[in-house]
């Protein structure tokens, strides 16, 4: 077989081929000597020398350079080249085929070192003589050399198209881990020629395996982190390349977490009584690590109690006096006493007075003069015994006096009382009678004047005329004058006012939670409308001549810093009243509402005062005899009323003595008015069970454009440790969708058992799947894990502007804030002080104000009141604290009345009379 270039078979001298010095690159023709024939062996891969008769094996081609595998990158031809000395001829043949002379690019030059010719060809490989042979076979080429002592092959050279797909054949995914927990991201690159190259980016930052001891990247390209680290939170990502193209996967965010764990105990505090039986507690919080990247909080109890029982401790107290000792010559003599019955132990007191005690006596062993002074000391005596015994007898007399006088004649039942209070009952007199009263008088006037009876003639001889009796007689005639107080100043003059006070600072601005009035001795009542809190002053509170400018405020929490400890929780708004330091001579009634289910087993309650320094006090312990005569505090089921002689910043504070406490929560849904897009949200507010709380949310929605959504619901949190839970469940797949995440939203424990917060909320974000959408019906749950839950059944049309329901307003909260007088009681005045003169007197027989307070059901604390000049101007005060406006006054008189019943000398009269 001839090679490619043709020419006359035969051979030539060695020394005849090859020019001499160094060629330049161009395409020449082959020299006419022949060509030698091609051997069998030519298509080995490897080089392969195959001698000629008679030629030295020296003189053999041996290649300097031979052709390497390429790749073809686009439509880039790319180049082969070889080189061999000593060579007459160089050819490339692909695939079994010579490639064409004139596609060849030869260099002539000669090796300097040995003098011997060499001989460097070149081709170009195109994108489409590979694409020829695509799926037969691959594409290769080699070098075959020539010489005049034989032939020599180079080996093959691949030839590939190079590619790299876009797709991974495995990416990387989100991991959440806990924290030194290991991590294994798989990567398969995708397909390509050459085989891509993997790296890894962590947050756009090259991984380093070589820099990190903690990471490695597999064979198979998978990146493994041996321990996870909070460091290693972050968005891995697999970066594929070779020369073609560099891909990339799609990120994967490595969430490392790390699992809360309590920390050691605390000791056991002190014993929460210093007598008797108590408790003590001690706690440990989720610190020890503190929860990290959504990690799963602490399980348990952070606080445990014990009961404990401190020694209680014992006064000392005398014994019995010894007798006499002999009289002496000094003409005294001595008895003793010890401290022994019994003596003092556990911290109590010794007992105070003298141990010794001498006096003069007489006896034979005694001088003349220490006789005369005995007699003189026993003469004053006789006459002091003397002196008293008639003072007794006058003080006797006086008593007899009196209750002759009195409950003796007395008559009352429920018709004379309600007379009394109610101008509606009482008959007109005959116009021929000027001088009896013919209808109540207004007392809420400026000024009021009226004379006579308080109770009218009745007509008819077959009526049982009154008499002046204990409970209703007349107060005499003549004219009876009650003075109304200023009006209430202007609010812009009051807050001018009021602002230069130091104590201006901390109280809210703007009038919307904040009630201002001006009172005098006749007292007043001011109210936060909505919000179930009032102040009331009663008569004589304040101090005849004097007048004050009395404000009520309630303070958001953000305002004002109150500190809990422990288990506590805030139970009631903060409320201040002032201004604080004036005096008061009659215990004023702050009333607030709480959201306490009270219970003396499962709470500890305290009312706590804010003092002038700033820091919060404990002034009195609800459910114990009350220490101090300023505070008292009357609990009831979702109210509270404080009688408090010293104004200031008030609020009710709890803490749980066990599992069992709960609070009451209300429940309240709101979702817009309108709706123009296709996005629609339910909020569920998660609030307090006191109207202050409901105000401010409704406030909020209205500014909103919300709507309410179903009836309020109440709910009782207990103190588990389990968060609130809520979900959204029955709603129509073919209308809406939800597009919360989770199958469920939670209200941590601690931010609702707080009660810092007063209503926090959740959303539920749905869409309408059509815009012609407007019929929305779900359930939604709510729910303590482990407790009781609420559900609400929502079925309602979205396009229809739905109003605030009226019992958002109260009909007791509507009218002025400000009530000055006797306008804001609902007893009459001078009916109220008769009341007061009658009962306040105690009587064995039962009919003083015990039984009052015993039928208004307001006898859990007798001694408060009995502590006071007036008990049942307290009682009554309370009474218009509970039922001002709407109270009863038909109960109040028959209460009265069954008070003057048990009285064996009162007798009963017929309805029509009074």
């Amino acid at each position: 077989m001839a090679g490619p270039g043709g020419g006359c078979r035969g051979c030539r001298s060695a020394g005849g081929g090859g020019g001499g010095g160094h060629g330049a690159w161009g395409h020449r023709r082959p020299r006419r000597w022949p060509s030698p024939r091609v051997p069998a062996g030519a298509q080995q891969s490897a080089t392969v020398a195959t001698p000629v008769s008679g030629a030295s094996p020296d003189l053999l081609p041996r290649f300097l350079l031979e052709p390497e595998d390429v790749y073809i990158v686009k439509n880039k031809p790319v180049s082969l080249a070889c080189r061999a000395t000593p060579a007459t001829q160089i050819y490339f043949k692909c695939n079994g085929e010579w490639v064409h002379q004139g596609d060849h690019v030869t260099q002539h030059s000669t090796d300097r070192s040995t003098g011997l010719p060499v001989m460097e060809v070149r081709i170009e490989i195109t994108r489409q003589q590979v694409e020829k042979i695509f799926g037969l076979e691959e594409y290769w080429c080699q070098c075959v050399a020539w010489s005049s002592s034989g032939t020599t092959k180079s080996q093959k050279a691949f030839v590939r198209i190079a590619y790299l797909r876009k797709n991974f054949e495995q990416e990387p995914t989100a991991r959440e881990v806990s924290i030194e927990q290991g991590i294994v991201l798989p990567c398969r690159p995708p397909e390509g020629i050459p085989p891509a190259e993997v790296e890894w980016l962590r947050n756009e930052e090259l991984v380093d395996p070589a820099l990190d001891a903690n990471v490695y990247v597999t064979p198979e390209h998978s990146l493994v982190l041996r321990q996870a680290r909070l460091a290693d939170t972050a968005n891995y990502t697999c970066v594929a390349k070779n020369i073609v193209a560099r891909r990339r996967s799609a990120s994967a965010a490595i969430t490392v977490y790390v699992n809360g764990g309590w920390s050691t105990w605390t000791q056991w505090s002190g014993c929460s009584t210093s007598c008797g039986r108590g408790w003590q507690k001690r706690s440990r919080t989720c610190t020890n690590p503190t929860p990290l990247n959504g990690g799963a909080f602490c399980e348990g109890q952070n606080v445990q109690k014990s009961a404990c029982t401190t020694l209680c401790p014992v006064d000392g107290a005398w014994s019995e006096w010894s007798k006499w000792s002999v009289c002496g010559t000094e003409c005294t003599h001595w008895r003793s006493r010890e401290c022994s019955e019994p003596a003092p132990r556990n911290g109590g007191q010794e007992c105070h007075g003298a141990e010794l005690e001498t006096r003069n006596c007489t006896s034979e062993l005694c001088s003349p003069a220490a006789q005369g002074a005995e007699d003189v000391a026993l003469y004053v005596g006789l006459i002091a015994v003397a002196v008293c015994l008639v003072l007794l007898l006058l003080v006797g007399v006086l008593v007899y006096c009196r209750k002759k006088g009195g409950l003796d004649a007395d008559v009352a039942d429920s018709s004379i009382l309600t007379a009394g209070f109610q101008p509606v009952s009482i008959k007109p007199s005959k116009a021929d009678n000027p001088s009896l009263l013919t209808i109540q008088p207004d007392l809420s006037t400026a000024t009021m004047t009226y004379q006579g009876s308080l109770c009218p003639r009745q007509d008819g001889p077959a009526k049982l005329q009154l008499p002046n009796g204990h409970l209703l007689s007349p107060l005499g005639a003549g004219r009876h004058t009650l003075h109304h107080s200023s009006p209430a100043a202007e609010g812009a003059d009051f807050v001018a006012r009021l602002s230069t006070q130091s104590y201006f600072r901390s109280l809210p601005r703007g009038n919307t939670n904040m009630a201002y009035g001006t009172f005098n001795f006749l007292g007043g009542r001011l109210m936060i409308p909505n919000t179930g809190i009032s102040l009331l002053i009663p008569p004589d509170a304040i101090p005849r001549g004097k007048i004050y400018e009395v404000y009520l405020t309630l303070h958001k929490h953000e305002e004002v810093r109150l500190p809990l400890a422990g288990c506590q929780t805030l139970l009631s708004p903060i409320v201040s009243c002032g201004p604080p330091g004036v005096l008061l001579t009659r215990p004023a009634i702050l009333a607030m509402g709480h959201c306490v289910e009270a219970s003396a087993e499962n709470w500890s309650l305290r009312l706590k005062k804010q003092s002038c320094e700033g820091t919060w006090e404990d002034v009195l312990q609800l459910g114990a005899e009350p220490c101090t005569e300023l505070y008292y505090c009357q609990l009831e089921a979702q109210a509270c009323y404080i009688f408090t002689e010293q104004l200031g910043r008030f609020a009710l504070v709890g803490e749980s003595l066990s599992m069992a406490a709960s609070k009451r929560l209300k429940l309240v849904l709101f979702a817009p008015a309108a709706c123009p897009s296709l996005e629609y949200n339910i909020r569920v507010y998660c609030l307090s069970d006191t109207q202050d709380a409901l105000k401010e949310v409704i406030q909020l929605e209205k500014q909103m454009g919300g709507q309410l959504i179903g009836a309020p619901r109440v709910l009782h949190f207990k103190d588990s440790y389990h968060n609130l839970r809520l979900s959204i469940h029955d709603m129509p797949s073919s209308l809406w969708k939800s597009k919360l995440l989770a199958s469920y939203q939670e209200i941590p424990f601690y931010h609702i058992w707080s009660g810092l917060q007063p209503y926090l909320h959740c959303t539920f974000t749905l869409e309408r799947l059509s815009p012609s959408t407007c019929e929305l019906a779900c359930k939604i749950w709510i729910w303590q894990v482990e407790g009781d839950g609420q559900s609400f059944t929502i079925n309602f049309n979205i396009a229809k502007d739905t109003r605030f329901s009226d019992w958002l307003v109260p009909d007791s909260e509507v009218g002025s804030p400000a009530l000055v007088g006797p306008s804001a009681f609902k007893i009459p005045f001078l009916i109220r002080q008769k009341i007061i003169s009658s009962l306040d007197t105690p009587c064995a027989r039962g009919a003083d104000w015990r039984t009052l307070a015993q039928k208004l059901n307001l006898d859990s604390h007798l001694s408060f009141y009995a502590s006071k000049p007036s008990p049942t101007a307290m009682i009554l005060n309370l009474w218009e604290a509970r039922h001002f406006p709407n109270g009863n006054l038909s109960q109040l008189a028959a209460a009265v009345a069954e008070v003057g019943k048990q009285d064996g000398a009162l007798f009963a009269v017929s309805e029509a009379e009074c």
